[in-house]
């Protein structure tokens, strides 16, 4: 069934203000996926700050070349759908990567990010990345352990100050009794 060109132009804009959106976009092929697994993946994109849509490649190309992204010619083929991470991308790559090993028919072909062409391998490096929440813990984590290695050294000495004071106290304690 053909689409009327008036549907093909809101396609268009629905696409160039994801495109815009986003800070990478990730192509899948969903080809023999049923509709409560499409619903599920939407749901797990969602979940993830995304936005999952089955898409028409050319109509996705004229987009793509209207925001001035790169077009992945080579990862338009099948029964195309594009994941738009809205948030972070390493957090949308890790969901759609975690979804493609359960559902066989879900297949992760690439993606754009900053205005680069990734292959499949680099999506799911990508998805491989420490989230932001999960780098700034570790960043606090190196930068609290300097000081906390500080004061367990003082802390120490003093500790071994204590126990000296301690020790001549009862051996002077001890030398009265006797």
């Amino acid at each position: 069934m053909a689409i009327t060109k008036a549907r093909k132009e809101e396609l268009v804009a629905q696409y160039l203000e994801l495109a815009d959106q986003s800070n990478a976009i990730f192509m899948a092929e969903y080809s023999g996926m049923s509709v409560k697994g499409m619903e599920a993946l939407r749901k797990v994109v969602r979940e993830a700050d995304g936005a999952f849509h089955v898409t028409k490649k050319t109509l996705l190309k004229i987009a793509l070349e209207q925001s001035g992204k790169p077009i992945p010619t080579d990862l338009m083929d099948g029964q195309l759908a594009a994941g738009f991470a809205l948030d972070e991308a390493p957090t949308l790559a890790k969901a759609l990567v975690k979804f493609a090993k359960a559902e066989d028919a879900l297949t992760l072909k690439g993606g754009i990010f900053n205005d680069e062409i990734l292959s499949s391998d680099q999506v799911k490096a990508l998805a491989d990345m420490p989230s932001l929440p999960e780098l700034r813990a570790q960043i606090l984590g190196l930068i609290n352990a300097p000081a906390r290695n500080i004061a367990t050294v003082i802390a120490g000495g003093i500790r071994q100050v204590v126990n000296v004071i301690d020790a001549y106290a009862k051996s002077e304690e001890a030398a009265e009794a006797a």
